[in-house]
């Protein structure tokens, strides 16, 4: 489904990625990992167009992307998202999944209800301001918001961090049942025994490159652990 080749990123003229390929099979959850400042976060927006590539390729549903905006690869069916809660403050629960759902081209109500049934903690905050919810709560709605557009993929940069526990727990299972539902999903995610309990397989990158990679079995092998050492 998504198949990434020799992919090469940079900020200027500092390169951060260095010839990445990995590929994700429909249906599939493969987890990305490595330490802080990696090329992690560099990585999932080179795959979604937020930084072009300076070399390499993604292939998306059989079809090159590399050269399309963000928002095309969002209507081909690529759900994004990234660190920081990400949200509009100023509107509504409501009205950041509606805002999301004019967006879409499919314009199916049903997409709201779908993307609440994953998180029902949203349910009675519908007419709160996203900009008071707690920052669990936001990260909810920004993965809702994304569900609204109906993905064939969802990529997740680490939707774990910062968030008290008991909502990562929610979050988890609801990463895990849309998993289970046949919904391919790059996750980027640090912790190891999260990793071990959804991925299907992993790749680990370290200093722009990928440096190991595998299926979740391997992930409890002690030199991997090492890799993932701070």
């Amino acid at each position: 489904m998504l198949e990434v080749e020799g992919l090469e990123a940079a900020y200027g003229r500092a390169r951060v990625l260095f010839g990445i390929d990995f590929a994700v099979d429909a249906g599939q959850l493969m987890c990305v990992m490595g330490r802080n400042g990696v090329g992690k976060t560099t990585l999932l927006n080179a795959v979604m167009g937020v930084l072009p590539p300076t070399a390499g390729k993604v292939v998306f549903d059989g079809r090159d992307v590399t050269r399309m905006k963000t928002h095309e690869r969002v209507r081909l069916g690529m759900g994004y998202v990234p660190q920081g809660h990400e949200t509009f403050p100023q509107l509504t629960v409501q009205e950041n999944l509606q805002v999301t759902l004019e967006a879409t081209r499919h314009g199916d109500r049903k997409a709201v209800d779908e993307a609440l049934e994953a998180f029902p903690r949203l349910v009675p905050l519908l007419k709160r301001k996203a900009g008071f919810l707690s920052g669990g709560q936001q990260q909810q709605l920004a993965i809702a918001r994304a569900l609204v557009t109906r993905p064939r993929m969802l990529i997740l940069d680490e939707p774990t961090e910062g968030i008290q526990p008991n909502i990562v727990l929610e979050i988890e299972d609801a990463i895990e049942r849309l998993h289970a539902s046949g919904l391919a999903i790059l996750l980027v995610e640090q912790y190891l025994e999260l990793a071990l309990r959804l991925a299907d397989r992993f790749v680990i990158l370290e200093g722009g490159l990928v440096v190991h990679a595998g299926a979740k079995d391997d992930l409890r092998d002690e030199g991997v652990g090492r890799m993932l050492a701070v």
